[in-house]
């Protein structure tokens, strides 16, 4: 137990250097550290309630995932009705009341379009339900309604989406280490820190981003278009970019959409030098612009952006370049906010912010304040303590303590965790538990002294006996922090992240090094007598 070979010292003292070497950066300032070379080492990120920051809770719109729901469905059911062979005859689709129903002119095609509706439903998961429920009204009716399974199952896919389109826009900010968490099933917790505007962070978060470029319906009746009536086929959209046209009818039927997108850049007009949007299409996209603008020349196009006109240029020229220009009343920071959104992606459902918070950073600044003089205090008391209880062994305790305390944040900084004002008194705790391993070890070695054992055979015989004590207590405080970081979140998780990695540098310095300084001490020395 005490045969401590060369390879083992320089291991751990390597371990401990590398340690203390990667948790200095986090125990200064960053423009300290980056003066003195260390500024591209990693460093501990601080959470919302010690560097200060924005809070939101988003909350989706479910109702709108039902509306997407039924506008996708009757656009496939249109396609597939006129691919069928013969084309099934029919009337209108309506989406009124919830359900979308469609009638069949001819009753000999009643079942074929049947057929064709029940081929667009899906399971649902393994429940053995499908998404959408069809039956026949009248005879001739055919009725598709969405189930509850398939909405839940929708919302769920659609929350997850956008949870990684959120997180995708947050990271474009440039912030460290952001919360972004689902909360219920339709809320997003949203955590930045160090940003103090949420109000940019709303604007960033508030629009979902679906971009479409459609061509104007130039048959419309401008009477029906005012009333909000459009031919069938098209919709009427608003154009509040156009005080003369408040309102504009535009065909269904995307041209290209931002799915495939592939660039979205803040730029300026080389005319105007007003602030645009440049976008480019993947291949795909590419191809259908090229095309639709090469066979629509001299026609309007609309630009819309979450059912709004904003804006509806003449086709000059065939586009063959792949890309466009988005244009409209932007500032230059209003235009790198909708660049952001584009290049993320559209969010599948709307979110609203239902609450929102914003930390000073002076409040952080006094919980980092209060944190630090707890973990000093805390670490003076222990330090005196274990000094006077067990004398030289218990200044290899201390010593023990103090590289915890660097394992800890340079662990933490290695993995970029966060430090939040929980895990300030998760390291506080930790402070006081890293001992309880020293404690265990010296208790066991004054009872073998006691015994009559020579010091070579109590102090072996204390770390043997002991080591397996304390590896029990800390697979019981191991578990603990595992279902707290897996089941918590927030504060909870914080703190679970510190005592996790505490647990196993407490047992790294108890067990290992301490007792490579007591072999140490009892070779070089040889004692008759210990003093502890």
């Amino acid at each position: 137990m005490l045969d401590f070979p060369r390879w083992k010292i320089w291991a751990i003292c390597l371990t401990l250097l590398v340690g203390v070497f990667l948790a200095i950066p986090s125990l200064m300032p960053e423009s300290t550290a980056t003066q003195i070379g260390l500024g591209g080492l990693p460093r501990i990120n601080l959470g919302l309630d010690l560097s200060g920051g924005s809070h939101l809770l988003l909350e989706a719109d479910t109702a709108d995932v039902a509306k997407q729901q039924l506008d996708v469905m009757g656009e496939q059911m249109r396609t597939e009705l006129r691919r069928a062979t013969p084309p099934i005859d029919t009337g209108d689709i309506s989406t009124a009341d919830g359900q979308l129903n469609f009638l069949v002119r001819s009753p000999a095609q009643l079942d074929a379009a049947v057929e064709i509706a029940r081929k667009e439903t899906n399971p649902v998961g393994v429940t053995g339900k499908r998404d959408w429920d069809v039956s026949v009204v009248d005879s001739t009716r055919v009725v598709m309604k969405p189930t509850q399974a398939g909405l839940d199952y929708a919302v769920e896919n659609a929350m997850a989406v956008a949870t990684e389109v959120v997180r995708k826009r947050i990271d474009e900010l440039g912030t460290r280490e952001p919360t972004i968490i689902r909360q219920g099933s339709n809320r997003i917790v949203v955590q930045v820190p160090g940003l103090q505007n949420p109000e940019a962070l709303k604007a960033l978060l508030g629009k979902t981003a679906k971009l479409e470029f459609k061509l104007v319906d130039l048959t419309a009746n401008p009477a029906d278009v005012a009333a909000g009536r459009a031919p069938a086929g098209s919709q009427v959209l608003p154009y509040p970019s156009n005080p003369g046209a408040p309102k504009i009818a535009v065909k269904r039927r995307a041209i290209v959409s931002g799915d495939e997108l592939t660039k979205a850049e803040p730029g300026f007009d080389p005319q105007t030098n007003a602030p645009v949007i440049n976008i480019g299409f993947n291949g795909q996209g590419g191809r259908k612009f090229a095309r639709v603008t090469q066979d629509n020349v001299g026609k309007p196009f609309a630009i819309i952006l979450d059912n709004q006109v904003l804006s509806a240029p003449t086709i000059q020229t065939a586009i063959l370049g792949g890309s466009a220009q988005i244009s409209g009343s932007y500032t230059t920071e209003s235009a790198n906010t909708m660049a952001i959104q584009l290049r993320s992606g559209k969010l599948p459902v709307a979110l609203k912010v239902i609450e929102e918070r914003t930390v000073g950073p002076q409040l952080g600044a006094d919980s980092i304040r209060a944190g630090a003089i707890a973990s000093v205090i805390a670490a003076v008391a222990v330090i005196a303590f274990m000094l006077v209880t067990y004398g030289r062994f218990g200044v290899y305790a201390n010593l023990a303590v103090v590289l915890n305390i660097f394992i800890i944040l340079a662990v933490m900084a290695f993995f970029s965790a966060t430090l939040t004002l929980p895990g300030i008194a998760g390291f506080v705790l930790t402070i006081g538990t890293a001992v309880d391993a020293n404690v265990l070890i010296n208790e066991r070695i004054r009872e073998e002294k006691r015994r009559g054992r020579n010091p070579m055979q109590s102090i072996e015989l204390g770390y043997k006996e002991a080591s397996r004590t304390i590896f029990e207590a800390n697979t019981v405080h191991f578990i603990s922090g595992v279902v707290m970081l897996l089941l918590g979140s927030g504060p909870v998780k914080g703190f679970a992240v510190v005592l996790l990695i505490g647990i196993f540098a407490s047992y790294f310095t108890a067990v290992f090094f301490t007792r490579m300084l007591a072999a140490n001490y009892v070779r070089r020395v040889r004692p008759a007598e210990l003093n502890i």
